[in-house]
């Protein structure tokens, strides 16, 4: 669309420039912290990966942290950890990006998908336990937008089957559950450090435990499988240069350059939070009052740091397509975007024979969702843009 374009609506949009839904903030201290190490005399595997995993534990109370390359690596790490292998089940949220589904199929395991709360947009406590079978192993759950997950019960859940639970939390740095920073709660945590999060390193993401050994399984993942340690290894050691590969493994590593940008992003974690939470509260204000649109809910019990901004329309008030309301939204210059396709109706997995109408829930919600702009460098005059553009098209379309 090129700028200035007539809206839909007639006459000029409500904005000159074009805003994107999500955009990283990087300043001084960020461009410092990646020059000091391309300085330096490591670029990878150096003093910055252990910087960062000792901030991360600290952050999060966690007692291991293990960064890598990006949040699929962790989610597919994750998996190998837990011994997740041929003819298990892995229940996930269809509401999600595809890898929290495909790191079963890393594992040779089968996803199975849960319905989700039709009010918070998470993976519903009762949809999962009716996916339990006798093969099922894990629970992939997703804390969507930032918020967390219902915690409490799902870990009931888990440990009344004996099943492992793995918090997705790629959107959820930041955030608090019963007062507990999310990371140190479930099995293993997993985080994302994508521009579009919270917290960037351009890529990379992070395993979290509490556990003893799946941290050491989940450090020698990460790199071949490959181990200095000398209780790990199978043979007596040749010299200080021996190493052995006692797992097939995988190159996950992070380099300094990244955790160096994570470190310095995670100096402002806390000013990123409260700034997605004003933004947040305009919105849900504005749009509270607005017939035609509805806004996600949240449990009392999670202290979110908000990735995402779901704006869910009402068919029975509007007269337009979920399609019609994003293009218009574009020509106001407010760009924004959809999070997500449920993950069993792409392509690959209707191949392998999930079928539409899966999960009625996830699919309502897709149909008429969309992603408002929602990151830390929006001026207060965006958020009004945005709000002002939805109050336009809403009064254009309501019945």
């Amino acid at each position: 669309m090129e700028q200035n374009q007539p809206a839909i609506t007639g006459g000029k949009p409500i904005r000159e420039t074009r805003l994107f839904y999500g955009h990283q903030y990087i300043d001084e201290a960020d461009i410092e912290a990646v020059v000091e190490v391309l300085k330096s005399d490591y670029l990878t595997c150096g003093p910055k990966i252990t910087a960062l995993e000792e901030r991360l534990c600290a952050i999060t109370q966690a007692k291991h942290a293990c960064v890598v390359s990006n949040g699929t690596a962790a989610l597919h790490i994750a998996g190998q950890a837990l011994g997740i292998g041929k003819g298990d089940e892995v229940i996930t949220t269809p509401i999600t990006f595809a890898a929290s589904a495909n790191c079963a199929l890393y594992c040779g395991a089968i996803p199975v998908f849960a319905d989700i709360d039709e009010k918070t947009y998470n993976i519903d406590v009762n949809c999962i336990e009716k996916c339990i079978t006798e093969k099922t192993r894990a629970v992939v759950a997703v804390d969507y937008t930032g918020q967390a997950v219902n915690l409490q019960a799902i870990k009931e859940l888990c440990r009344k089957h004996s099943l492992y639970l793995i918090e997705d939390a790629a959107h959820a740095i930041g955030t608090k559950y019963q007062g507990q920073p999310v990371g140190s709660i479930a099995d293993l945590t997993t985080f994302s450090f994508h521009p579009v999060k919270t917290v960037t390193g351009g890529e990379g993401g992070a395993v979290l435990t509490n556990d003893d050994e799946l941290a050491k399984k989940v450090a020698l993942y990460r790199s071949h499988g490959i181990t200095r340690e000398p209780e790990l290894m199978e043979q007596e050691s040749e010299g200080g240069w021996y190493y052995e590969q006692v797992a097939l493994g995988m190159n996950y590593r992070m380099t300094d350059i990244q955790a160096a940008l994570i470190l310095s992003q995670l100096d402002k974690l806390d000013s990123f939070s409260a700034r997605r939470s004003e933004i947040v509260k305009q919105y849900n204000e504005a749009f509270l009052k607005i017939d035609g649109v509805i806004v996600q809910q949240e449990i009392p019990e999670s202290e979110t740091t908000r990735h995402l901004y779901i704006l869910r329309l009402d068919p029975e008030k509007l007269k337009c397509t979920r399609a019609e309301f994003f293009l218009a939204m574009a020509a106001e210059n407010i760009c924004c975007n959809v999070h997500y396709i449920p993950v069993y109706r792409h392509p690959y997995y209707v191949h392998l024979g999930y079928p539409k109408g899966l999960c009625p829930n996830a699919e309502a919600l897709y149909e008429n969702m969309m992603s408002l702009p929602l990151y830390y460098s929006l001026t207060n005059q965006d958020v009004e843009d945005v709000i002002g553009a939805v109050r336009k098209l809403v009064a254009y379309y309501h019945i």
